[in-house]
């Protein structure tokens, strides 16, 4: 009986039984096959914890770099083919850990003296400082402690599992706050000279700031040591490096950025002092030239790494900031802006600054587009190192960045309620306990992420696909294949926990990409080959990597160069550039093989840069117009704003005003700041014409300016769109637009009565023959409602009686132009080919809109006859031209681009609610967007307070705020009576006119680096096929947001099938700063040139090679 009972209970628990072991196989299965597996300290033997002990006396608030963390250096100290271990100890001792194979290891720090002394530790370097083919320890010391307790050690390796501590000996035993040294042999003299970066451990406050940053710090300020046979000479000043006490300096890379063949710096310094990009000048010195090729950089830049990531063989920079990926901790974490204060630091020299990770892409012509949130990798919260590295074998570097503060020390709740306390405690006359107030604080562990190249400048997020979904706090960090298998693995330091071994599983997972592993041997004392430069060369495709280990965060990687090259057997050639300029070229070389390549057989052949004729070349201006726009601050009238509105200057138009067969140009101008018209000479110049005289109508801004023959006397006239928001009012004189007749000559004056008095901000003006009577009429686009933004502007269709008198016929073509958006842009053109020209118009926050002439009587609605799907976008610019030469005409149309904090699709659009809330007078337009697959308001806690100020109430801390949506603002009858505009795409785009359809097409990446204000449409190469310039920018614009500026004009080549592609900087010759807001071709003696009009900056002009 109880036989039977027994079977029959494991009978019924059986199906059960089976469903656990199932998921329990597919669990194991899930974990087996992600890329990285963390593996035990019992398995590895590794044991090492980096342990922080807060106490009274060293916290947060008593020394600010308590939870910085420390590094990890690899390398193969004794030379058996496997990578060895060094870990730093921030409080306690350092680690050496010996490789026995696979990923098993032994301490050895007792027998190899090496585990430092008392002291704050901070990084570590693995280097053959003396040329003796054995790998030594440099570490550096920091903290709040006596000098001597500060000074850098260095471990000399003996070559029998000891070292010796030398760095008196050398003269490396400096005494300041340092982070970490690099070695490199800046001078090519064939020795490795040092960068030792610091870090100041002193606050220092606001007031303070400027004199800090003149004066030379002995302890916080940074220093050039060069090597003089075997001892080092401090050599900071006379080379031109920065030794201040403002240098909180967190990451230094170095790297031949310019390719000149001399080993330049990037050094990234946390806080108010902006990082340093220290060019070498060949002769013993640095010129900082970071304002010269960076437009932006990181606020508060952690590390660093400059490698190639899209493969062109130049090299970019990546920094680390502090700038959370998910809306909690964005909301809990950022401050209130304060653009005023913004503008006086960047006056007074600590530049662009915003708390993001910041990808700095090199064109290779001496600047750099920050192109980070295109990226996808500009939000990884309060991160330390990035590793870029090839971990999937695929032939493109990925990216791997660890992650994590012990306290929330910025969370705003405690920051308030740590002035409460301080506040307290001194009515109180109470001595403050600091150690009391740092256990109030929150601690929030954090993963790591790891990032997969997808190419085309794209990263996707693979942090719990690829085995980083544990959260903790992680700092240095580095990349070797510690198991020889072809793959790379990650060592990382972890605070309070033991350290992260992360074993790469491709080679398990059954991945069929292969590897090819270089280990360099250099001459004289440079046995590593430090600074060499290797390009890896399979079909078509290139990989370039320069060998300096020192990368990441106070950290040093492996040596040994990983190579991934997909599925490819063989290397067709590698080409190796030795650190004093010698070059080596290898042919089919086969791969999944470790290649050791030694200096000695290297050719005589010297490197030497390539020079390419560019398409166009920066000349002369000989328009010498500099635009100047009305200083005032548009977040003063709306707060809520995303951009200002009020610079939309300056724009410009081309024709012979004077017929004399030569083309003539104005320049509009701003505010207070008329624009100028300038004739063209017979000799090729410009002289500025007196024949157009503004000064009566300064006080208008030019938002659009048009030359047509109004009157049809045979000559060109003159309409100037008058727009801008300022501190105009919505009705002002100054918003009616401006007509100046030509008398033939060239001379204008202002037309009376000709127009209709629009006191509206326009932004375009656009002319055809609308109603086929052999004049032409006008559209004329609304652009905004001066502070009333977002209410949508008034446009208008005016008729042109024959004589240049126009009249406003908005009510009987189109009365839908009364309310219909705030319109960007318009183009005339026959969509549906029935020889009457359609309009097509753009604007802000509102879909691309499609109305057919109905025989010069009306225009109607077409926009779902030409788009199955709705368009809507932050449009700004449209230029028309026949691109698949199909006997029609096609668009490409600007957008804000995809390089912001900002994204829009139909799932997930944003969107722009607006009304006023508060019953106040003024509009409150609350933009929101999805932030992890919800919509939140982009606006902070501080900024809508600032704007509404009764939701204090609602939102008494920043936490109440933190998770809130639009709904939990505003009630619901408050928005059900409020307007809403959406957007569901930020790409810059192709429509093609094919078969009575606008189809929509994808420009390449490069389209989407900044808002587009200026589309150039000309035929560069003589092809017969149209090409285009794309141009913009946006520098006014919230400082979370941050300047979109990695536009330097771009040139795409057409092949007229409606296809293009990209031609890069250092072809197209293009080096276009700024805001840019129009462009013109002009032809001067047979030769053309293109004029760019840059907001707030002289008129600058390229000529155009002929083909």
């Amino acid at each position: 009986m109880i036989r039977k009972t027994t079977n029959a209970f494991l009978l019924k628990r059986l199906p059960i039984t089976l469903l656990f072991c199932l998921c329990y196989v597919i669990q194991s299965f899930a974990q087996n096959t992600k890329l990285f597996e963390s593996v035990s300290a019992q398995e590895t033997g590794i044991t090492f914890k980096n342990t922080i002990t807060e106490s009274r006396t060293e916290n947060a608030l008593t020394y600010e770099n308590l939870y910085n963390g420390g590094g990890v250096a690899i390398g193969d100290i004794n030379n058996d083919g496997l990578d060895d271990i060094y870990f730093i100890s921030n409080m306690q001792l350092n680690k050496l850990y010996l490789n026995l194979g696979n990923l098993k290891f032994k301490d050895i720090t007792d027998k190899a003296k090496v585990g430092g002394r008392k002291g704050w530790k901070s990084g570590v370097t693995i280097i053959d400082i003396n040329g003796d083919g054995l790998l030594d320890i440099y570490v550096c010391y920091s903290g709040k402690k006596n000098p001597e307790e500060r000074r850098n050690q260095l471990f000399i390796n003996k070559g029998d599992l000891t070292f010796e501590e030398k760095a008196a000996t050398y003269k490396l035993d400096d005494p300041g706050y340092s982070t970490q040294g690099a070695f490199f042999d800046y001078d090519k003299d064939g020795d490795l000279d040092m960068f030792l970066l610091n870090t100041n451990v002193q606050v220092i406050r606001q007031l303070e700031f400027e004199q800090a940053q003149k004066t030379t710090h002995p302890y916080a300020g940074d220093k050039l040591l060069r090597n003089d046979n075997g001892v080092f000479t401090d050599i900071t000043l006379s080379a031109g490096i920065k030794s201040n006490a403002l240098g909180f300096g967190l990451g230094i890379a170095v790297s031949d950025i310019n390719k000149d063949g001399w080993l330049d710096m990037y050094v990234s310094n946390d806080y108010i002092e902006p990082d340093y990009l220290y060019i070498n000048n060949g002769d013993g010195t640095f010129t900082d030239k970071l304002t010269e090729y960076i437009h932006h950089i990181s606020y508060f830049s952690m590390g660093s790494n400059v490698s190639d990531i899209n493969n062109d063989g130049w090299p970019d920079i990546f920094t680390l900031d502090m700038l959370p990926e998910d809306n909690n901790r964005q909301k809990l974490l950022y401050g209130p802006e304060n653009y005023e204060q913004y503008g006086l630091m960047v006056r007074q020299g600590f530049y662009h600054q915003n708390m993001r990770n910041m990808l700095q892409l090199n064109n290779g012509n001496g600047t750099f587009s920050e192109i980070g949130q295109l990226a996808g990798i500009s939000n990884t919260d309060w991160s330390w190192a990035p590793l870029f590295a090839d971990y999937d074998n695929d032939g493109w570097k990925d990216l791997f960045v660890t992650n994590g503060y012990f306290r929330d020390y910025t969370n705003r709740d405690f920051l308030k309620y740590k002035g409460d306390f301080y506040f307290q405690k001194a009515v109180a006359k109470e001595k403050v306990d600091t150690f009391e107030l740092v256990q109030s604080m929150s601690s929030t562990p954090l993963h790591n992420y790891i990032f997969r190249n997808e190419q085309n400048l794209q990263f996707s997020n693979k942090s719990e696909d690829w085995g980083f979904d544990v959260k903790n706090f992680s700092n240095g960090a580095a990349y070797a294949d510690l198991d020889n298998d072809g793959d790379l693995d990650l060592v990382v330091n972890n605070q309070n926990e033991v350290a992260s071994i992360y074993r790469n599983r491709s080679v398990e997972n059954g991945s069929k990409s292969r590897y090819l592993k270089i280990k360099l041997k250099g001459t004289g004392l440079n046995t590593q080959a430090l600074g060499s430069k290797i390009s890896i060369y399979v079909g078509k495709d290139l990989q370039y990597f320069e060998q300096m280990p020192t990368r990441g965060y106070q950290s040093s990687v492996s040596p040994v160069i990983h190579v991934g090259v997909g599925a490819a057997q063989l290397v067709d050639s590698i080409r190796i550039e030795w650190p004093r300029g010698r070059v080596e070229l290898l042919k089919a070389v086969k791969t999944n093989d470790v290649l050791v390549i030694e200096e000695k057989n290297q050719s005589n052949i010297h490197a030497t840069l390539s020079s390419v004729k560019p398409i166009f070349s920066k000349v002369t201006s000989f328009i010498p117009y500099k635009h100047e726009e009305y200083d005032i601050n548009d977040f003063k009238r709306q707060p809520l704003l995303m951009t200002m509105l009020s610079p939309c200057g300056p724009v410009m138009a081309t024709a012979d005003v004077n017929g004399d067969g030569l083309m003539d140009v104005y320049v509009g101008g701003g505010k207070e700041h008329p624009g100028k018209l300038y004739v063209q000479t017979k000799k090729g110049g410009f002289t500025e014409s007196t024949g157009l005289v503004l000064k009566d109508d300064a006080e208008s801004t030019d938002a659009d300016a048009m030359f047509l023959d109004v009157d049809k006397d045979g000559d060109q006239d003159l309409f100037i769109a008058s727009g801008g928001y300022h501190d105009y009012e919505p009705s002002s004189s100054v918003l009616s637009d401006r007509l100046y007749l030509n008398n033939g000559s060239g001379k204008f004056y202002r037309a009376v009565n000709a127009l209709p008095e629009l006191k509206v901000s326009k932004s375009c003006v656009r002319a055809v023959d609308f109603d086929k009577d052999g004049d032409l009429d006008l559209f004329v686009g609304g652009r905004v409602i001066p502070g009333k933004y977002p209410q949508s502007p008034s446009s208008f269709i005016l008729l042109n009686d024959g004589r240049g008198v126009f009249s406003d016929q908005t009510s009987v073509i189109l009365a839908g132009l009364k309310n219909i958006g705030m319109i960007t842009d318009a183009v005339w053109m026959d969509l549906d080919k029935d020889q009457w020209p359609d309009l097509v118009l753009s604007g802000e926050c509102m879909p691309i809109r499609v109305f057919s002439n109905k025989n010069g009587k009306m225009l109607e609605e077409a926009t779902s006859q030409y788009f199955t799907h709705a368009e809507s976008g932050i449009w700004s610019r449209m230029a028309a031209a026949d691109f698949d030469k199909d006997g029609d005409l096609d668009l490409i149309i600007g957008n804000f681009g995809l390089n912001s904090q900002l994204h829009a699709s139909d799932k997930e659009p944003i969107t722009l609610t607006y009304k006023d809330f508060d019953n106040n007078g003024s509009l409150e337009p609350i933009l929101s967007a999805y932030v992890q697959g919800k919509p939140y308001p982009f606006v902070s806690r501080d900024e809508l307070l600032d704007q509404m100020y009764s939701m204090r109430r609602k939102f008494t801390n920043y936490a109440s705020y933190a998770d809130a949506q639009i709904t939990d603002i505003f009630s619901s009858e408050d928005l059900k009576s409020s307007n809403t505009l959406s957007v569901n795409t930020l790409e810059t785009i192709y429509l093609e006119n094919k078969d009575g359809k606008l189809i929509k097409h994808s420009l390449p990446v490069e389209a989407q680096f900044s808002p587009v204000y200026a589309i150039q449409i000309l035929d560069y190469n003589g092809d017969g096929n149209p090409d285009f310039v794309l141009a913009g920018n946006q520098s006014a614009i919230r400082i979370r947001l941050g300047m979109i500026d990695a536009n330097y004009g771009q040139l795409f080549m057409g092949d007229g099938k409606g296809n293009f592609a990209y031609i890069n900087q250092i072809q197209s010759g293009l080096n276009i700063k700024g805001d840019v807001k129009a462009t013109k071709t002009i032809q001067v003696g047979g030769i053309t040139y293109l004029l760019v009009g840059i907001n707030n900056a002289e008129v600058e002009i390229y000529q155009l090679s002929k083909p």
